[in-house]
């Protein structure tokens, strides 16, 4: 059998070194918290008439800063959305 080198030798233990998994200190551990932002909602100040598609609601909705719009209500009124 023929004798490993030392240059040979380094390398293997380098190459062992970088699989070792080295291990965090316990004071830097990362958390990380799910967070639900709360929806703000406002009645349509720019849509007109009788809300009957939401598509259209959401497009005014849009033009007047908010991200959404809906259609609710039995009197058919637009509510604008978005994250506060």
């Amino acid at each position: 059998m023929e004798k490993i080198s030392n240059s040979s030798s380094i390398f293997l233990i380098i190459v062992l070194l970088l699989l070792v998994p080295f291990e965090e200190e316990s004071n830097n551990k990362n958390y990380y918290y799910v967070v639900e932002a709360r929806t703000c909602e406002s009645q349509s100040h720019g849509f007109k008439g009788r809300c009957m598609s939401n598509h259209n609601c959401g497009l005014v909705c849009r033009n007047e800063g908010f991200s959404a719009g809906n259609c609710r209500g039995a009197r058919g009124r637009c509510f604008c959305t978005k994250t506060c």
